[in-house]
């Protein structure tokens, strides 16, 4: 019976079963000594008490065993995502107590929820709002800047000056367009859309996309893996992640270096690495990385803004995924992901 599986109310039912059995030598002891003879009657009327009291003892814990159960259903029920479960708690007793804390437990949880989801749809609307405001400017700015460079051919300096500009719209619209990813990625506002790609296929993407400013850097982009491992994942967001690893690699690479890009299966996962032979992370910032507008000051990149590894993270978090990052200054950095396969779970 799985009330005994108690260890307190199996001593305690054993403790009772002692006392009686105590109770009944004494007794017939007694009348023994005083009689000359045992008594039947006396023995079937503590055999029938100590029945009694083992009824009653076994039907108190049974009853309450059940409530134990009942209330371990609902706080699963919580658990499996149900914020109304609460356990039934009108009655007295220290039991109805602790149900009653674990129902104000509840509430309490429920009440932070809300406030934290009300905090990040404000937080995604008023970043949306801004995005939105800041995209007709930009977009303003940009064609003046256009105007200004086909104006400014026989203008050394000022064509200069407006290639400059160019750069600077082109960070502040990338800046624009990370907040709004990774407060939509926060908010829960973006819904990942899963289908089997073909991992070399994405590599062949991610590295053609660097291509041109690979050449223009001299450096290399190496690709290594098999063309048949596939990753159920969201193309474009996981593409999107990649790009900004590949991206930071290239920012802290020298002309002549190399970037790897390497995937391979394993019985459970599919892992996806970026490797280069850069100048490496300082183990100061090496557990700060992820963190947004994290910026090193021992980093040569004056131009990053301190978002593409944080919203990378995120979209692989968002695959349940995980991302690691080993680095030794002056040997380089790898990032490595590791992403399970559902169907092997």
């Amino acid at each position: 019976m799985r009330i005994f599986v108690n260890k307190d109310i199996k001593n305690l039912f054993f403790s009772l079963s002692a006392v009686w059995a105590i109770f009944l030598l004494s007794a017939e002891a007694c009348v023994y000594l005083l009689c000359q003879s045992f008594s039947l009657s006396m023995f079937f009327f503590a055999l029938l008490a100590a029945g009694a009291l083992w009824t009653v003892c076994f039907r108190y814990f049974r009853r309450q065993d059940g409530e134990i159960d009942y209330a371990v259903s609902q706080i699963n029920a919580y658990l499996d995502g149900n914020r109304n479960a609460r356990i039934a708690c009108d009655d007295e007793g220290e039991l109805y107590r602790l149900f009653h804390s674990i129902n104000s437990l509840a509430a309490v949880l429920n009440a932070h929820a809300s406030n934290e989801i009300r905090k990040k749809e404000f937080l995604k609307n008023a970043i949306s709002d801004i995005s939105h405001q800041l995209k007709t400017p930009l977009a303003a700015l940009n064609i003046y800047n256009g105007l200004l460079q086909d104006e400014a051919e026989d203008l050394p300096m000022l064509k200069e000056f407006a290639a400059l500009s160019e750069q600077e719209l082109d960070r502040i619209e990338t800046l624009v367009q990370n907040l709004l990813k990774i407060t939509k990625l926060d908010a829960g506002s973006i819904v990942i859309e899963k289908n089997n790609e073909n991992v070399a296929d994405m590599m062949r993407d991610i590295e053609l996309h660097f291509a041109y400013r690979a050449r223009q850097e001299q450096k290399k982009i190496v690709l290594s893996g098999s063309d048949s491992v596939f990753f159920f994942c969201d193309r474009d967001w996981i593409t999107e992640a990649i790009d900004n690893i590949v991206k930071n690699a290239l920012d802290h690479t020298q002309e002549g270096d190399t970037i790897r890009m390497e995937w391979q299966t394993f019985s459970s996962s599919v892992q996806i690495s970026i490797k280069d032979n850069g100048c490496g992370i300082h183990p100061e910032d090496i557990h700060y990385i992820f963190k947004r507008f994290y910026r090193s000051r021992f980093s040569q990149d004056k131009q990053g803004i301190g978002l593409g590894l944080p919203l990378a993270k995120a979209i692989i978090e968002a695959h349940d995924g995980t991302i690691e990052v080993e680095s030794l200054p002056g040997q380089g950095t790898i990032f490595t992901m590791n992403f399970l396969i559902p169907t092997k779970l």
